[in-house]
């Protein structure tokens, strides 16, 4: 997989995943198309960590300090980013794909996440992974601890993120059911 040119040793790993009745291409079209702001829980969450609730698509996370770090259209989207997110603010770096491999000043961790696709049958299988390095010791204890508290709502809002993405590549095959995607994007389902 592509998140392993990335961040091939990590200390920390969450891992989920969907199943699309979607093609592989109607699932990649709707990873970049949907605002995630729509979701109550994202937006909330977001919000709790000082981030804007507001306009969330994956085009405009760089606004989040993420870098798009690398892209095989219709199977694997990773993006990355780097800082001390146990700290108030996040110590966020700005970074691109080269720095971020070559990241390795003390006192930060490095996250890569991805977006990663493959063909089940008729439709596709997305899959979400978020692994975090630490550069040092003193990092991977600070991040740990963090870690403990943040995991749970960070793994609700990748659920969230693969829901909002099936109902809009779903949305997208002939006969889908608007109302039925205006329900999961309220949490009804």
């Amino acid at each position: 997989m592509l998140i392993d040119d990335f961040l091939p040793v990590y200390h920390f790993r969450e891992v989920h995943d969907i199943a699309i009745d979607a093609s592989t291409a109607n699932v990649f079209r709707a990873i970049k198309e949907v605002d995630f702001a729509d979701s109550f829980i994202v937006r909330w969450l977001m919000r709790l960590r000082g981030m804007t609730g507001t306009d969330v698509r994956l085009s405009s996370f760089e606004k989040f300090s993420f870098a798009k770090l690398g892209e095989v259209p219709e199977r694997e989207l990773v993006l990355g980013l780097v800082g001390r997110f146990w700290t108030l603010f996040g110590g966020l770096r700005k970074i691109d794909g080269e720095s971020f491999q070559v990241f390795n000043e003390a006192g930060y961790a490095k996250a890569a996440w991805n977006f990663s696709l493959s063909e089940a049958g008729s439709g596709t299988v997305l899959g979400t992974e978020t692994r975090i390095q630490c550069t040092d010791h003193d990092s991977r204890r600070s991040f740990g601890f963090y870690w403990t508290f943040i995991q749970p709502f960070s793994g609700l809002i990748r659920m969230e993120m693969l829901k909002m993405i099936k109902c809009r590549a779903e949305s997208l095959m002939p006969g889908y059911n608007v109302r039925e995607m205006k329900r999961v994007n309220e949490g009804m389902i």
